[in-house]
């Protein structure tokens, strides 16, 4: 059987790229990516992490090296990095896979299976970039067969709690539990309207209370309006979480769901694929992907 990779070659094969005008046939990858968000301003990290800065969100690098770099100048624009505060921060990784991946679900020739893997695959490298310095570690040491090791391990005591968003969040955290040695998943369905864009929730797995310091992992593809994303974070919080506690992973964001998180929920952490420029009036991402739950799972 083909791996994804190839079949989403195969698949792209039908609609040949178009270049820009000018641009040549080999360009070098960016090392950061972009968006058309108001005022823009993009800050890169010795982790390979962007943050994108968005009214009222801060620039900054990383947040296990914002303490480091506070007082030192950022090494690729001279300027110091503001430590964040309560502000709510955006990330784009700029990986070059996750640009591909991205780039599949676009495609509307993709087919469904392709499409499906390829959100997995996506929520593989996001989840990975979420996790980092994020998670409870435990040292201690084990023997090699030559010697006596040093060694750290994620703690299984402290699981991390992880909430797709159903249908189309299933397939975006189809891998967590293979990036996160320790996890537990909790459904969570909402459904919106399709005239007033509101969200009913149809589907609640959460626990009544959440335990104090739990970590959680909220997967939804597609953060457009911002509707089901907020119905989402305030079931979390009233069961006793911070959005502090919340790192947020999708596919696609666009600015009114990222204004409407960033005024409601104060140090949030947002990971996505890409920024895209507008909802149209349906409430769809533009350019976006479709309906991700739709291709997700053909129905």
């Amino acid at each position: 059987m083909p791996s994804v990779a190839t079949a989403a070659a195969a698949a792209a094969a039908g609609a040949p790229l178009r270049r820009r005008p000018g641009a040549s046939r080999r360009q070098p990858a960016r090392a950061s990516s972009s968006s058309s968000l108001p005022s823009p301003a993009l800050a890169r990290s010795t982790r390979l992490a962007a943050t994108t800065s968005f009214p009222p969100l801060v620039r900054r690098a990383r947040p296990s090296l914002a303490a480091a770099r506070a007082a030192s100048p950022d090494a690729s624009t001279g300027a110091r990095l503001p430590t964040s505060g309560g502000q709510m921060l955006v990330f784009v990784p700029p990986h070059p896979l996750i640009k591909h991946w991205v780039s599949v679900l676009r495609n509307e020739q993709t087919p469904c299976a392709i499409f499906k893997s390829a959100m997995a695959e996506l929520g593989r490298l996001l989840i990975y970039e979420a996790s980092r310095d994020w998670l409870p570690t435990i040292t201690g040491e084990i023997q090699t067969p030559i010697a006596v090791s040093s060694v750290e391990f994620i703690d299984p005591r402290e699981p991390v709690m992880v909430v797709p968003i159903l249908r189309a969040g299933l397939a975006l955290a189809e891998n967590a539990s293979s990036v996160l040695p320790a996890t537990k998943t909790y459904h969570l369905g909402l459904r919106r309207d399709e005239e007033t864009l509101e969200p009913s929730i149809y589907l609640n797995n959460l626990p009544d209370k959440i335990p104090e310091g739990t970590r959680v992992l909220v997967v939804d593809p597609m953060l457009a309006t911002g509707g089901t994303i907020v119905a989402a974070i305030d079931l979390l919080v009233e069961r006793g979480v911070t959005s502090k506690q919340i790192k947020v992973v999708s596919a696609v964001a666009a600015p009114p769901a990222l204004q409407r998180l960033s005024n409601r929920f104060p140090g949030l952490h947002v990971y996505t694929g890409t920024i895209d420029s507008e909802v149209d009036e349906r409430g769809f991402i533009v350019p976006g992907l479709g309906d991700a739950g739709d291709r997700s799972f053909a129905t």
